[in-house]
């Protein structure tokens, strides 16, 4: 699928309505396991961490239980560090690098803060490799009160809940070759708004937010990963993805106003981390390692800025 082609569901110019979500709901189909490829491994950190249930998915909640990680070595007051990956469930490394994190070096940063890990916020979008949950919703569009978002509202709940002080949240994510092919025409078909088709930037970039800018916390992001992969270069207009350029590999979304899941909290660093697995210089594993030294620059940042105050 391409701009040029018509979206397969509904009718040009008009938005969809109910039949035609139930439509496009009808023709999405499981890909993968979450059982094997998610819950498995979680299951196995059960010795290292705290595991709790926050929630299921309505779709199957017997199939879809939303867990959250929380470090064993909980000190109450201190400050937390929350690393969401899956809020978009296509966006592979961002699951898979968030289990890696609490599998390795989850433990040498329970010293430093009260860590919590929702490793996969869109259950069902990982097993059928969607942006959108069940009800055709971008759940990293819709962090906000009232929310229809099945996902978003379970993770805010739960925050909400521990009434956490987190003062570091990275929101583990991809742009992916789908991003044009599949997502963005869906999109526009779904609105009935143009949504026109992007260069998909080759490397890894940040996202950070344009009401609380902490350049250096972005900084230390991108140097901690080009130690293990490339950083996207900027557009010929000096973007990414259509968004200035504010340093090497970073540029910024008004979070909040957007819904985005790194808007969801107080947490004066914040960030949004972008993998691009569809590149030839990468394989997966490669992109979960990217994720890793992302949570990696990002927590070393924050823990030399407290020991320094």
């Amino acid at each position: 699928m391409n701009a040029n082609t018509p979206y397969p569901i509904g009718t040009p110019g008009v938005a969809w309505g109910e039949n035609e979500k139930n439509q496009w709901l009808e023709s999405q189909s499981v890909k993968r396991s979450y059982a094997d490829e998610v819950l498995s491994k979680i299951e196995r950190l059960r010795s290292d961490f705290e595991v709790e249930q926050y929630g299921a998915l309505s779709i199957d909640p017997a199939r879809y239980p939303l867990y959250a990680l929380r470090s064993k070595r909980w000190e109450a007051g201190r400050d937390a560090a929350l690393i969401t990956g899956g809020v978009h469930g296509y966006e592979t490394s961002g699951v898979q690098g968030a289990l890696r994190v609490a599998a390795t070096t989850a433990a040498k940063w329970s010293e430093h803060f009260n860590l919590v890990i929702a490793p996969c916020v869109s259950p069902w979008g990982y097993e059928t490799i969607n942006r959108w949950n069940p009800r055709a919703l971008d759940p990293n569009r819709s962090f906000y009160p009232d929310t229809p978002s099945e996902e978003a509202a379970a993770l805010m709940a739960l925050l909400e809940r521990w009434s956490l002080p987190i003062v570091v949240h990275t929101d583990l994510h991809e742009t992916t070759d789908t991003d044009n092919t599949e997502f963005r025409p869906a999109l526009s078909a779904r609105d009935a708004v143009e949504h026109k088709i992007w260069h998909i930037p080759d490397g890894f970039y940040t996202v950070g937010d344009t009401l609380k800018p902490t350049p250096g916390f972005q900084k230390a992001i991108i140097d901690s990963v080009a130690q293990v992969t490339h950083i996207a270069p900027a557009d010929p207009d000096g973007s990414i993805i259509g968004e200035k350029l504010e340093d090497h590999g970073v540029i910024s979304y008004a979070a909040a106003e957007l819904g985005l899941c790194m808007g969801a909290t107080d947490a004066k660093y914040v960030t949004t981390t972008e993998v691009y697995p569809d590149s030839p210089k990468v394989d997966d594993e490669n992109c979960i390692k990217a994720q890793v030294a992302a949570v990696e620059g990002a927590l070393t940042y924050v823990r030399n800025m407290h020991q320094a105050r």
